[in-house]
């Protein structure tokens, strides 16, 4: 039977209880040393925001437990998007100076290798939007991954986690042509996944959790929940119903289950470690203003626009009024004063605490 684990946690334990939830999942059998592991980070905003990105604790958490059982060959990267910038991401979720203090080196993919990669299983979608052009990272191929996704909404797939973190990783900064059929290229990418890592285990954090028009604006709500599974598919699916979902409603959820490729039903998942039964944040999942009109504009009423407005030139104003809401006009106003809250609980404080 598919295994998650689930711990309560504290910031006086979280590092440790990391290790706990890793351990509770049995990520050795999963993992194994021979290996080189790859650590994908997630990075959902430039600016810090919390409960949107990998938090500092998480990433020292399992870079502790990994380090303390022996592994070598880590390799922590992440992504750039056409609006986020990769190392100034690094900087602003304070990961760099974690990662200088368990001796390991941040691999900006911006920075390795990119080559073609026809994949060995039928692809629903994938082969609709790059027909032969699709690049993965040659450094993932052959090496476990390791996923560290927040519990949180998101407006193209209602709510996001260890499949969605895969598209940082496996797609280039292009990925925004994938939002038409995003559901579906999230299964493709973990059909990809299952080709070419030996080991796929995935590492949830929840002590902040994000409502309402996520990834980036979302509402900040003290959850102290960690999750572990080497089953993408059902980490994802115990997330949405701890969340207060139906997992087997939401699209990406029940195509990976349907195709084999992890379990999504949550009665056919053993949950390890908290009692978690009667768990629901009544989570509601909103679409952003940059959400709703990106989705308009591409299969909605006005997707007529969609090969001017995405293909061609008038693509920078797109980037620009993304970036203008997000950074000039929200993060400022609303962020500002969400962070400010943030910054009086116990997680805030722990935030603190770490050097930038």
């Amino acid at each position: 039977m598919t295994k998650v684990s689930v711990v309560k946690t504290e910031p006086e334990s979280v590092i440790e209880d990391y290790g706990r939830v890793m351990d509770l999942a049995e990520y050795k059998k999963t993992i194994k040393k021979k290996y080189e592991t790859i650590i994908k980070l997630n990075l959902s905003w430039s600016l810090y925001f919390p409960g949107c990105s990998t938090q500092p604790w998480q990433l020292e958490g399992v870079l502790k437990k990994l380090i303390d059982n022996g592994y070598k060959g880590l390799h922590p990267v992440e992504n750039r998007t056409v609006v986020t910038d990769v190392w100034k991401g690094a900087k602003g979720n304070k990961w760099l100076p974690i990662l200088r203090k368990y001796g390991q080196r941040y691999e900006a993919l911006t920075e390795v290798k990119w080559a073609r990669y026809k994949p060995k299983h039928e692809m629903i979608a994938l082969n609709k939007i790059f027909e032969d052009t699709h690049k993965i990272p040659k450094m993932f191929v052959g090496k476990n991954v390791i996923h560290l996704p927040t519990i949180k909404t998101h407006g193209h797939t209602q709510m996001t986690g260890a499949l969605k973190n895969a598209f940082g990783g496996l797609i280039t900064a292009r990925r925004h042509h994938c939002h038409k059929m995003i559901h579906e290229v999230l299964v493709d990418l973990l059909t990809i996944q299952k080709e070419i890592h030996p080991g796929l285990f995935a590492v949830m954090d929840g002590t902040i959790a994000g409502d309402g028009p996520g990834p980036r604006t979302i509402i900040p709500k003290t959850k102290d929940y960690l999750l572990a599974s080497s089953d993408q598919v059902a980490i994802d699916a115990i997330s949405a119903k701890m969340m207060g979902y139906d997992p087997m409603r939401i699209k990406f959820i029940k195509l990976a289950h349907d195709r084999g490729l992890g379990c999504g039903d949550p009665d056919q998942i053993d949950i390890i470690g908290e009692d978690i039964s009667r768990v629901n944040f009544h989570f509601k999942t909103n679409k952003s203003p940059v959400i709703f009109w990106d989705q308009v504009f591409r299969k909605g009423a006005l997707s007529f626009v969609e090969p001017l407005l995405f293909h061609t030139g008038l693509f920078r104003t797109a980037i620009f009024a993304s970036e203008f809401y997000h950074d000039k006009l929200w993060y400022p106003t609303i962020g500002k004063r969400r962070i400010k809250k943030f910054s009086k609980t116990k997680w805030g404080k722990l935030f603190k605490k770490y050097h930038s």
